[in-house]
């Protein structure tokens, strides 16, 4: 049987990085959904890890969803958070916004995106590490969780940004009809709570299926609360892929030929040990090449899968090797064994982690709610 193909994301047309230029721009572009058009609002609900497998498996199932018109599209590579939603908010490819996984090594130490913490050191300045400004500049609400108003993170990817704070859900739904009917023509939301209870269970338990059932009511919620001339548009960052405490993987005899590790579980970036990196490159074929595509630096950037050929600061952040998960597994990452505990991943290629959805309808709420 043949090896099957990476998903590669699309950076110039139907792909996470053209979203946001798509809809500060003439939004006019064939891929969006009917319902952007004409719209005097677009309301973009970014629905952290809800895949289009996730979203198709259940069909009528998820009612809300269901009366939205769109399709899917890809997310970027690697198909993770931090890499995605800066590439959502910036507009362009982790290759140029060079946040390039969960963890990244930066100068020396490997920096936790989403924590905006490093092993040991004092964490950089967040300009320094992602210095491409979100949304084109521009004045835009940001309607997400209060907790995240300081953090390095929100900094790195939404800095200069209007921040609107939510600390129940409710007032996600509340925030964003006031700022429709105080005539803002985008607002962005975003909303964590699919990606945070699929790694706690996995994907085949009962709480998972319970909040991808909520957050269908909460894009219901956001349409109804909504006037007409405002569209709700409804995305991901990333799909999922369930993993049990046996999907993840130990280095094996590679190991001795790693000096660090960074990346995601199943996007597995390793820096060789000084002259190592060619053994390590080999090795890596032929001791994960069965179970994941096997990339060497060069071939990487080569394939494009993080986008444009990078600056050199971001070139240097890349591993020698990446492992990046075609079958459902995870690469343990020897400074951070903990990671093993979560029950979903994501980060690498395939189908079910880089289609995500771009759904959207009219608010069907009566002008004069909106207005009052």
């Amino acid at each position: 049987m043949s090896e099957p193909e990476p998903v590669l994301p699309v950076y110039d047309g139907p792909g996470l990085a053209s979203l946001v230029p798509a809809l500060l721009g003439a939004r006019d572009a064939p891929w969006l959904p009917d319902p952007v058009a004409g719209a005097r609002s677009v309301v973009l609900l970014v629905v952290d890890g809800l895949g289009w497998d996730q979203i198709t498996a259940r069909g009528a199932g998820l009612p809300a969803i269901a009366g939205l018109q769109g399709s899917a599209i890809t997310s970027v590579a690697p198909s993770t958070t931090a890499a995605a939603l800066t590439s959502i908010t910036t507009g362009v490819a982790p290759s140029q916004h060079g946040l390039i996984g969960y963890r990244v090594r930066v100068d020396g130490t490997v920096l936790n995106a989403l924590s905006w913490r490093t092993d040991g050191r004092t964490a950089p300045d967040p300009r320094s590490v992602q210095r491409v400004a979100p949304f084109r500049g521009r004045d835009v609400p940001v309607v997400t969780k209060q907790e995240f108003r300081n953090t390095g993170f929100t900094e790195a990817h939404l800095r200069g940004a209007r921040f609107v704070g939510w600390r129940a859900v409710s007032s996600l739904v509340e925030r964003c009809r006031r700022l429709v009917a105080a005539g803002e023509p985008f607002v962005y939301a975003y909303y964590p709570g699919v990606d945070e209870v699929a790694h706690a269970y996995g994907l085949e338990d009962g709480f998972f299926d319970a909040e991808v059932a909520f957050a269908d009511r909460l894009v219901g919620d956001l349409v109804s609360a909504l006037p007409d001339h405002a569209t709700v548009l409804v995305t991901a960052d990333h799909g999922q892929v369930d993993l049990g405490p046996e999907s993840w993987l130990g280095l094996g005899a590679i190991g001795e030929l790693v000096d660090a590790a960074s990346g995601d579980g199943r996007f597995r970036y390793l820096h060789a040990r000084r002259g190592a990196a060619d053994e390590l490159v080999a090795g890596a074929r032929e001791l994960h090449g069965a179970h994941a595509w096997v990339r060497s630096r060069d071939e990487l950037l080569e394939d494009g899968w993080l986008g444009p050929e990078p600056p050199v600061v971001v070139r240097r952040r890349l591993g020698d090797v990446v492992l990046a998960a075609r079958e459902p597994v995870a690469f343990i990452d020897p400074a951070l064994p903990g990671e093993a505990n979560l029950r979903s991943g994501h980060g690498s290629l395939t189908e079910a982690e880089m289609r995500v959805p771009l759904l959207g309808a009219r608010g069907t709420a009566g002008t004069a709610r909106a207005t009052r």
